[in-house]
Protein backbone atom coordinates (compact mmCIF):
# COMPACT_ATOMS: atom_id res chain seq x y z
CA UNK A 1 0.00 0.00 0.00
CA UNK A 2 1.18 3.43 -0.77
CA UNK A 3 1.10 5.74 1.79
CA UNK A 4 -2.23 7.96 -0.54
CA UNK A 5 -4.14 6.93 2.98
CA UNK A 6 -3.91 9.59 6.15
CA UNK A 7 -2.03 7.71 9.25
CA UNK A 8 -4.22 8.49 12.45
CA UNK A 9 -3.64 9.95 15.70
CA UNK A 10 -6.23 9.82 18.28
CA UNK A 11 -5.56 11.21 21.69
CA UNK A 12 -8.07 10.69 24.33
CA UNK A 13 -8.33 11.80 28.35
CA UNK A 14 -9.55 10.40 30.85
CA UNK A 15 -12.63 11.97 32.76
CA UNK A 16 -11.96 15.27 30.50
CA UNK A 17 -15.77 16.99 30.37
CA UNK A 18 -15.78 19.51 27.39
CA UNK A 19 -16.40 22.39 29.44
CA UNK A 20 -12.57 21.98 30.47
CA UNK A 21 -11.23 23.43 27.49
CA UNK A 22 -9.96 27.09 27.28
CA UNK A 23 -12.25 28.14 23.93
CA UNK A 24 -15.69 26.91 26.01
CA UNK A 25 -14.87 29.96 28.34
CA UNK A 26 -16.63 28.07 31.03
CA UNK A 27 -13.98 26.16 33.23
CA UNK A 28 -10.87 28.36 34.58
CA UNK A 29 -8.61 26.45 32.50
CA UNK A 30 -5.70 27.26 30.30
CA UNK A 31 -5.24 25.23 26.86
CA UNK A 32 -3.69 27.54 24.44
CA UNK A 33 -2.41 24.54 22.37
CA UNK A 34 -6.01 22.73 22.52
CA UNK A 35 -7.38 25.95 21.47
CA UNK A 36 -5.52 26.50 18.47
CA UNK A 37 -6.30 22.63 17.21
CA UNK A 38 -9.93 23.90 18.22
CA UNK A 39 -9.68 26.65 15.56
CA UNK A 40 -8.26 23.94 13.11
CA UNK A 41 -9.94 21.25 13.22
CA UNK A 42 -13.66 19.99 12.85
CA UNK A 43 -15.51 20.48 16.37
CA UNK A 44 -18.04 18.28 17.25
CA UNK A 45 -19.87 20.67 19.73
CA UNK A 46 -22.73 17.65 20.23
CA UNK A 47 -20.38 15.29 20.91
CA UNK A 48 -21.40 12.86 24.16
CA UNK A 49 -20.36 9.88 25.49
CA UNK A 50 -23.33 6.80 25.52
CA UNK A 51 -22.53 5.51 28.93
CA UNK A 52 -20.59 7.53 30.93
CA UNK A 53 -18.22 5.02 31.94
CA UNK A 54 -14.77 4.34 31.08
CA UNK A 55 -15.07 1.03 30.06
CA UNK A 56 -18.68 1.08 28.39
CA UNK A 57 -16.96 4.38 26.18
CA UNK A 58 -14.10 2.77 25.21
CA UNK A 59 -15.91 -0.56 23.92
CA UNK A 60 -17.76 1.33 21.85
CA UNK A 61 -14.90 3.09 20.26
CA UNK A 62 -13.07 0.20 19.43
CA UNK A 63 -16.05 -1.63 17.98
CA UNK A 64 -19.09 1.11 16.34
CA UNK A 65 -20.97 -0.57 18.60
CA UNK A 66 -23.59 0.11 21.77
CA UNK A 67 -21.79 -1.06 25.15
CA UNK A 68 -24.59 -3.74 25.82
CA UNK A 69 -24.02 -4.92 22.66
CA UNK A 70 -20.95 -6.22 23.14
CA UNK A 71 -21.25 -7.09 26.93
CA UNK A 72 -19.75 -4.26 28.62
CA UNK A 73 -22.51 -2.85 31.16
CA UNK A 74 -20.38 -1.67 33.75
CA UNK A 75 -16.43 -1.25 34.00
CA UNK A 76 -14.31 -4.27 33.45
CA UNK A 77 -13.27 -5.25 37.26
CA UNK A 78 -13.47 -7.78 39.75
CA UNK A 79 -15.97 -8.88 42.43
CA UNK A 80 -18.49 -9.86 39.58
CA UNK A 81 -19.75 -13.43 38.60
CA UNK A 82 -19.58 -12.46 35.27
CA UNK A 83 -16.34 -11.37 33.78
CA UNK A 84 -16.32 -8.17 31.80
CA UNK A 85 -13.71 -7.86 29.05
CA UNK A 86 -14.05 -6.64 25.39
CA UNK A 87 -14.27 -10.70 23.68
CA UNK A 88 -11.61 -11.13 21.03
CA UNK A 89 -14.52 -12.21 18.67
CA UNK A 90 -15.35 -8.18 18.23
CA UNK A 91 -14.36 -6.55 15.06
CA UNK A 92 -11.98 -3.48 16.05
CA UNK A 93 -11.18 -0.46 14.53
CA UNK A 94 -7.41 -1.82 14.61
CA UNK A 95 -8.18 -5.26 12.92
CA UNK A 96 -9.67 -3.21 10.19
CA UNK A 97 -6.75 -0.67 10.07
CA UNK A 98 -4.57 -3.47 9.95
CA UNK A 99 -5.62 -5.75 7.25
CA UNK A 100 -5.78 -2.48 5.60
CA UNK A 101 -1.81 -2.32 5.74
CA UNK A 102 -1.42 0.64 8.62
CA UNK A 103 0.64 0.05 11.56
CA UNK A 104 -1.13 -0.08 14.44
CA UNK A 105 -0.02 0.99 18.21
CA UNK A 106 -1.93 1.63 21.44
CA UNK A 107 0.10 3.63 24.39
CA UNK A 108 -2.10 4.31 27.84
CA UNK A 109 -4.86 3.15 29.56
CA UNK A 110 -6.46 0.17 28.39
CA UNK A 111 -9.47 -0.88 30.35
CA UNK A 112 -11.29 -3.45 27.98
CA UNK A 113 -9.58 -7.04 29.24
CA UNK A 114 -10.74 -9.03 32.31
CA UNK A 115 -9.42 -8.18 35.46
CA UNK A 116 -6.33 -10.57 36.38
CA UNK A 117 -7.66 -10.94 39.78
CA UNK A 118 -10.64 -12.35 38.57
CA UNK A 119 -8.57 -15.91 37.86
CA UNK A 120 -5.56 -15.75 40.33
CA UNK A 121 -4.81 -13.90 43.67
CA UNK A 122 -1.57 -13.32 42.54
CA UNK A 123 -1.17 -12.39 38.69
CA UNK A 124 2.42 -13.09 37.62
CA UNK A 125 1.77 -9.62 36.31
CA UNK A 126 1.80 -8.13 39.32
CA UNK A 127 -1.50 -6.69 38.47
CA UNK A 128 -3.83 -5.35 41.56
CA UNK A 129 -7.81 -4.80 41.43
CA UNK A 130 -8.62 -3.75 37.96
CA UNK A 131 -5.30 -3.87 36.36
CA UNK A 132 -4.48 -6.26 33.82
CA UNK A 133 -1.65 -7.45 31.88
CA UNK A 134 -2.98 -8.37 28.18
CA UNK A 135 -0.24 -10.36 26.60
CA UNK A 136 0.07 -10.37 23.09
CA UNK A 137 -2.48 -12.12 20.66
CA UNK A 138 -6.09 -11.74 19.97
CA UNK A 139 -6.98 -9.88 23.11
CA UNK A 140 -5.11 -6.77 21.98
CA UNK A 141 -7.97 -5.79 19.15
CA UNK A 142 -5.41 -5.41 15.84
CA UNK A 143 -2.80 -3.25 17.88
CA UNK A 144 0.65 -4.43 16.82
CA UNK A 145 2.87 -1.83 19.12
CA UNK A 146 1.36 -2.15 22.73
CA UNK A 147 2.57 -0.30 25.98
CA UNK A 148 -0.15 -0.59 28.11
CA UNK A 149 -2.06 -1.01 31.37
CA UNK A 150 -5.56 -2.30 32.52
CA UNK A 151 -6.65 0.03 34.84
CA UNK A 152 -4.42 1.25 37.73
CA UNK A 153 -4.65 5.39 39.05
CA UNK A 154 -1.47 5.63 39.77
CA UNK A 155 -0.22 9.30 37.10
CA UNK A 156 2.49 10.03 39.35
CA UNK A 157 4.42 6.34 39.24
CA UNK A 158 2.76 4.58 36.73
CA UNK A 159 3.40 1.49 35.18
CA UNK A 160 2.51 -0.44 31.46
CA UNK A 161 3.49 -3.31 29.94
CA UNK A 162 4.48 -4.33 26.45
CA UNK A 163 5.11 -7.94 25.75
CA UNK A 164 6.34 -9.83 28.99
CA UNK A 165 4.30 -9.94 32.35
CA UNK A 166 7.61 -7.54 33.23
CA UNK A 167 5.94 -4.08 34.68
CA UNK A 168 7.98 -0.98 33.10
CA UNK A 169 8.17 1.96 35.33
CA UNK A 170 9.09 5.34 34.06
CA UNK A 171 9.13 7.11 37.24
CA UNK A 172 7.28 10.05 35.75
CA UNK A 173 3.44 11.72 35.38
CA UNK A 174 2.19 9.37 33.26
CA UNK A 175 0.89 11.55 29.93
CA UNK A 176 4.25 13.06 30.21
CA UNK A 177 6.14 9.26 29.22
CA UNK A 178 3.16 8.36 27.27
CA UNK A 179 3.56 11.48 25.14
CA UNK A 180 7.36 10.38 25.24
CA UNK A 181 6.35 7.01 23.94
CA UNK A 182 3.81 8.11 21.15
CA UNK A 183 6.44 10.86 19.33
CA UNK A 184 9.24 7.88 19.41
CA UNK A 185 6.39 5.84 17.86
CA UNK A 186 5.86 8.79 15.04
CA UNK A 187 8.81 9.10 14.65
CA UNK A 188 9.96 5.35 13.87
CA UNK A 189 6.51 5.27 11.57
CA UNK A 190 6.54 8.66 9.62
CA UNK A 191 9.24 7.24 6.63
CA UNK A 192 7.30 4.02 6.34
CA UNK A 193 5.86 3.16 3.50
CA UNK A 194 2.26 2.16 5.03
CA UNK A 195 0.32 4.31 7.15
CA UNK A 196 0.28 4.59 11.05
CA UNK A 197 -2.82 4.44 13.41
CA UNK A 198 -1.61 5.00 16.91
CA UNK A 199 -4.37 5.71 19.98
CA UNK A 200 -2.54 7.60 22.85
CA UNK A 201 -5.06 7.45 26.37
CA UNK A 202 -3.87 9.94 29.07
CA UNK A 203 -5.34 8.91 32.38
CA UNK A 204 -5.89 12.81 33.84
CA UNK A 205 -7.52 14.48 34.59
CA UNK A 206 -9.49 11.24 36.44
CA UNK A 207 -8.95 10.51 39.87
CA UNK A 208 -7.09 10.80 42.08
CA UNK A 209 -6.65 14.33 41.47
CA UNK A 210 -3.78 15.18 43.61
CA UNK A 211 -1.35 13.12 41.68
CA UNK A 212 -0.49 16.19 39.51
CA UNK A 213 2.78 17.57 39.31
CA UNK A 214 3.35 20.70 41.30
CA UNK A 215 4.48 22.81 38.27
CA UNK A 216 1.14 22.54 36.92
CA UNK A 217 -0.61 22.97 40.61
CA UNK A 218 1.28 25.87 40.90
CA UNK A 219 -0.68 28.10 38.38
CA UNK A 220 -4.11 27.05 39.78
CA UNK A 221 -3.85 27.31 43.38
CA UNK A 222 -4.75 30.75 43.68
CA UNK A 223 -7.00 30.26 41.50
CA UNK A 224 -10.24 30.98 41.47
CA UNK A 225 -12.89 28.08 41.06
CA UNK A 226 -16.10 29.81 39.40
CA UNK A 227 -18.45 27.34 40.34
CA UNK A 228 -20.90 26.34 37.89
CA UNK A 229 -24.28 27.68 39.37
CA UNK A 230 -25.62 23.68 39.81
CA UNK A 231 -22.75 23.03 42.46
CA UNK A 232 -24.78 23.86 45.93
CA UNK A 233 -23.19 25.46 48.16
CA UNK A 234 -22.54 22.83 50.68
CA UNK A 235 -20.16 21.40 47.91
CA UNK A 236 -18.33 24.49 47.57
CA UNK A 237 -15.73 23.80 50.67
CA UNK A 238 -12.21 24.41 50.40
CA UNK A 239 -11.50 20.36 50.14
CA UNK A 240 -14.03 20.74 47.08
CA UNK A 241 -12.01 24.03 46.06
CA UNK A 242 -8.60 21.84 45.98
CA UNK A 243 -9.81 19.21 43.78
CA UNK A 244 -11.21 21.62 41.33
CA UNK A 245 -7.70 23.15 40.79
CA UNK A 246 -6.12 20.26 41.04
CA UNK A 247 -8.33 18.70 37.83
CA UNK A 248 -8.11 22.35 35.69
CA UNK A 249 -4.01 21.56 36.71
CA UNK A 250 -4.14 18.25 35.25
CA UNK A 251 -5.96 19.81 32.40
CA UNK A 252 -3.30 22.07 31.76
CA UNK A 253 -0.59 19.64 32.18
CA UNK A 254 -2.36 17.68 29.45
CA UNK A 255 -2.28 20.95 27.05
CA UNK A 256 1.65 21.02 27.31
CA UNK A 257 1.75 17.11 26.30
CA UNK A 258 -0.66 17.78 23.51
CA UNK A 259 1.79 20.96 22.47
CA UNK A 260 4.40 18.84 22.21
CA UNK A 261 2.26 16.48 19.59
CA UNK A 262 1.03 19.32 18.09
CA UNK A 263 4.66 20.83 17.56
CA UNK A 264 6.49 17.33 16.00
CA UNK A 265 3.62 17.08 13.58
CA UNK A 266 4.32 20.39 11.81
CA UNK A 267 7.85 20.11 12.28
CA UNK A 268 8.24 16.49 10.60
CA UNK A 269 5.62 17.54 7.71
CA UNK A 270 2.67 15.27 9.10
CA UNK A 271 -0.26 17.62 9.47
CA UNK A 272 -1.36 17.48 6.05
CA UNK A 273 -1.25 13.51 5.91
CA UNK A 274 -2.47 12.78 9.24
CA UNK A 275 -6.10 12.84 10.97
CA UNK A 276 -5.46 13.90 14.35
CA UNK A 277 -8.45 13.37 16.99
CA UNK A 278 -8.63 15.04 20.64
CA UNK A 279 -11.47 13.36 22.27
CA UNK A 280 -12.39 11.96 25.99
CA UNK A 281 -14.31 8.76 27.17
CA UNK A 282 -16.91 10.79 29.50
CA UNK A 283 -16.97 14.01 31.71
CA UNK A 284 -16.61 14.82 35.67
CA UNK A 285 -19.41 16.49 37.74
CA UNK A 286 -16.85 17.82 40.42
CA UNK A 287 -19.42 19.03 42.39
CA UNK A 288 -22.56 20.10 40.18
CA UNK A 289 -25.78 18.56 41.17
CA UNK A 290 -24.06 17.45 44.87
CA UNK A 291 -22.30 14.49 42.37
CA UNK A 292 -18.50 13.25 41.62
CA UNK A 293 -17.44 12.06 39.23
CA UNK A 294 -19.70 10.35 35.97
CA UNK A 295 -22.45 8.03 35.27
CA UNK A 296 -25.19 10.34 35.01
CA UNK A 297 -27.20 11.65 32.50
CA UNK A 298 -25.88 15.48 33.43
CA UNK A 299 -23.81 17.49 30.90
CA UNK A 300 -21.09 17.57 33.27
CA UNK A 301 -20.87 13.96 32.69
CA UNK A 302 -21.80 13.14 29.14
CA UNK A 303 -20.59 15.71 27.50
CA UNK A 304 -17.20 15.19 25.79
CA UNK A 305 -14.59 17.48 23.69
CA UNK A 306 -13.99 16.18 20.15
CA UNK A 307 -12.20 17.72 17.28
CA UNK A 308 -10.74 16.18 14.29
CA UNK A 309 -8.36 17.74 11.98
CA UNK A 310 -6.71 16.79 8.36
CA UNK A 311 -4.83 20.14 7.39
CA UNK A 312 -5.67 21.00 4.14
CA UNK A 313 -8.75 17.97 3.38
CA UNK A 314 -11.14 19.23 6.74
CA UNK A 315 -12.57 22.37 6.85
CA UNK A 316 -12.48 23.80 10.14
CA UNK A 317 -15.77 24.31 11.51
CA UNK A 318 -18.54 23.40 13.97
CA UNK A 319 -20.73 20.67 13.30
CA UNK A 320 -23.44 20.54 15.31
CA UNK A 321 -25.00 16.96 14.66
CA UNK A 322 -25.44 14.75 17.36
CA UNK A 323 -21.80 12.50 17.55
CA UNK A 324 -22.64 9.34 20.25
CA UNK A 325 -19.91 7.22 21.09
CA UNK A 326 -20.59 3.98 18.72
CA UNK A 327 -20.26 6.80 15.74
CA UNK A 328 -16.24 7.31 16.16
CA UNK A 329 -15.27 4.51 14.32
CA UNK A 330 -17.53 4.35 11.75
CA UNK A 331 -16.39 7.81 10.87
CA UNK A 332 -12.60 7.39 11.16
CA UNK A 333 -12.55 4.46 8.72
CA UNK A 334 -14.52 6.66 6.05
CA UNK A 335 -12.15 9.53 6.58
CA UNK A 336 -8.92 7.23 6.74
CA UNK A 337 -10.60 5.51 3.31
CA UNK A 338 -11.23 1.91 4.91
CA UNK A 339 -14.39 -0.24 4.86
CA UNK A 340 -16.99 0.17 7.52
CA UNK A 341 -17.77 -3.34 8.82
CA UNK A 342 -21.69 -4.06 8.59
CA UNK A 343 -21.26 -4.85 12.40
CA UNK A 344 -21.17 -1.34 13.42
CA UNK A 345 -24.03 0.21 15.17
CA UNK A 346 -23.30 3.95 14.85
CA UNK A 347 -23.63 6.68 12.22
CA UNK A 348 -20.42 7.98 10.00
CA UNK A 349 -20.57 11.25 9.70
CA UNK A 350 -17.43 11.19 7.48
CA UNK A 351 -18.71 11.85 4.07
CA UNK A 352 -20.63 14.45 5.18
CA UNK A 353 -17.97 16.52 6.66
CA UNK A 354 -15.59 15.47 3.49
CA UNK A 355 -18.26 16.23 0.44
CA UNK A 356 -20.50 19.45 2.18
CA UNK A 357 -17.73 20.87 3.75
CA UNK A 358 -18.59 24.59 5.53
CA UNK A 359 -16.95 27.96 5.10
CA UNK A 360 -13.76 27.66 7.25
CA UNK A 361 -14.75 28.68 10.78
CA UNK A 362 -18.19 28.34 10.11
CA UNK A 363 -20.95 25.42 11.32
CA UNK A 364 -21.44 23.11 8.71
CA UNK A 365 -24.94 22.80 7.47
CA UNK A 366 -26.79 19.57 9.04
CA UNK A 367 -26.30 16.45 7.95
CA UNK A 368 -30.26 15.50 6.79
CA UNK A 369 -28.77 11.72 6.98
CA UNK A 370 -27.53 11.75 10.37
CA UNK A 371 -29.74 10.55 13.33
CA UNK A 372 -31.38 13.79 15.17
CA UNK A 373 -30.72 12.29 18.24
CA UNK A 374 -28.76 9.55 20.23
CA UNK A 375 -29.12 6.95 23.33
CA UNK A 376 -28.08 7.26 26.37
CA UNK A 377 -27.21 4.43 29.35
CA UNK A 378 -26.20 3.37 32.56
CA UNK A 379 -26.85 -0.13 34.23
CA UNK A 380 -26.74 -0.99 37.59
CA UNK A 381 -22.85 -2.25 37.67
CA UNK A 382 -21.42 -2.87 41.54
CA UNK A 383 -21.43 -6.20 43.08
CA UNK A 384 -23.52 -5.26 45.59
CA UNK A 385 -26.00 -4.28 43.45
CA UNK A 386 -26.13 -6.85 40.82
CA UNK A 387 -26.67 -9.28 43.74
CA UNK A 388 -29.68 -7.53 45.31
CA UNK A 389 -31.43 -7.89 41.84
CA UNK A 390 -29.64 -11.60 41.57
CA UNK A 391 -31.99 -12.12 44.83
CA UNK A 392 -34.79 -11.26 43.77
CA UNK A 393 -34.93 -13.27 40.78
CA UNK A 394 -34.57 -10.01 38.64
CA UNK A 395 -31.66 -8.89 36.15
CA UNK A 396 -30.03 -6.17 36.89
CA UNK A 397 -29.83 -5.42 33.08
CA UNK A 398 -33.30 -3.97 33.20
CA UNK A 399 -32.91 -1.47 35.81
CA UNK A 400 -30.55 1.90 36.04
CA UNK A 401 -31.33 4.19 33.67
CA UNK A 402 -31.60 5.02 29.88
CA UNK A 403 -32.00 8.31 27.94
CA UNK A 404 -32.71 10.56 24.81
CA UNK A 405 -30.37 13.15 24.31
CA UNK A 406 -31.34 15.55 21.04
CA UNK A 407 -30.21 19.38 20.50
CA UNK A 408 -31.48 21.15 23.30
CA UNK A 409 -33.48 18.04 24.99
CA UNK A 410 -32.03 15.61 27.59
CA UNK A 411 -34.88 12.82 28.17
CA UNK A 412 -34.82 10.41 31.55
CA UNK A 413 -36.19 7.34 32.23
CA UNK A 414 -35.06 6.38 35.50
CA UNK A 415 -35.90 2.57 36.83
CA UNK A 416 -33.57 2.76 39.94
CA UNK A 417 -30.13 0.90 41.11
CA UNK A 418 -31.94 -1.11 43.90
CA UNK A 419 -34.82 -3.22 43.70
CA UNK A 420 -38.20 -1.57 44.77
CA UNK A 421 -37.00 1.69 43.86
CA UNK A 422 -39.64 4.38 42.24
CA UNK A 423 -39.34 4.94 38.75
CA UNK A 424 -38.97 8.76 37.23
CA UNK A 425 -39.27 10.19 33.98
CA UNK A 426 -37.72 13.65 32.93
CA UNK A 427 -37.46 16.25 30.35
CA UNK A 428 -34.37 18.49 30.91
CA UNK A 429 -34.84 21.91 27.88
CA UNK A 430 -31.31 22.40 27.90
CA UNK A 431 -31.79 25.41 26.37
CA UNK A 432 -33.70 27.22 28.61
CA UNK A 433 -32.14 26.01 31.47
CA UNK A 434 -28.67 25.33 30.68
CA UNK A 435 -27.23 24.12 33.91
CA UNK A 436 -30.33 21.38 33.93
CA UNK A 437 -31.18 22.85 37.83
CA UNK A 438 -35.59 22.62 37.31
CA UNK A 439 -36.43 19.02 34.97
CA UNK A 440 -40.07 18.74 34.29
CA UNK A 441 -41.08 15.59 36.05
CA UNK A 442 -43.35 13.69 34.05
CA UNK A 443 -46.49 11.42 34.41
CA UNK A 444 -47.35 7.99 33.33
CA UNK A 445 -50.07 9.51 31.20
CA UNK A 446 -48.87 12.07 29.64
CA UNK A 447 -49.57 12.73 26.31
CA UNK A 448 -47.50 15.61 25.38
CA UNK A 449 -46.66 14.87 21.32
CA UNK A 450 -42.80 15.52 22.47
CA UNK A 451 -42.45 13.60 25.24
CA UNK A 452 -44.19 10.68 23.13
CA UNK A 453 -41.47 11.18 20.83
CA UNK A 454 -39.23 10.89 22.89
CA UNK A 455 -40.41 7.46 24.49
CA UNK A 456 -41.07 5.92 20.65
CA UNK A 457 -37.52 6.80 20.42
CA UNK A 458 -36.05 5.18 23.14
CA UNK A 459 -38.25 2.22 22.44
CA UNK A 460 -36.70 1.88 19.12
CA UNK A 461 -33.05 1.98 20.49
CA UNK A 462 -33.89 -0.34 22.95
CA UNK A 463 -35.27 -2.56 20.54
CA UNK A 464 -32.50 -2.30 18.18
CA UNK A 465 -29.64 -3.46 20.95
CA UNK A 466 -32.01 -5.86 22.54
CA UNK A 467 -31.70 -3.48 25.69
CA UNK A 468 -34.06 -5.54 28.81
CA UNK A 469 -34.95 -2.14 30.07
CA UNK A 470 -37.55 -2.26 31.67
CA UNK A 471 -40.13 0.91 30.47
CA UNK A 472 -41.97 1.37 33.51
CA UNK A 473 -43.58 4.62 32.64
CA UNK A 474 -45.08 3.16 29.26
CA UNK A 475 -48.58 1.61 29.58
Amino acid sequence: MSKKRPNLLYVFADQWRAHAVGYKKEDPVVTPWMDRFCEESVCFSNAYSTFPLCTPHRGSLMTGKYPLSIGLWTNCKIGLEEKIMLKPQETCIANVLKDEGYSTGYIGKWHLDASEQNFTSHPESGAKDWDAFTPPGERRQGFDYWLSYGACDNHLDPHYWQDTPEQIKPGKWSPEFETDKALEYMENHKDDENPFALFVSWNPPHLPYELVPDEYYEKFKDADVCWRPNVPKEMRTPEMETKARQYFAAVYGLDLQFGRIYEYLRENGLEENTIVVLSADHGEMMGSHSKMSKNIWYEESIHIPLMIRQKGRLVPGECRDMFASPDHMPTLLELLGAPVPDTCEGYSHGNWILNHPAQPHTVYAPDPEAPQDMFLCSYPGGADMVAEFSKRGLTHKAYGWRGIKADGYTYVCYNGYEPGEAPHEWLYDCKADYYEMSPEEIPSDCQDEQILHFRKRLREYLDKIGDPFLFPVLK
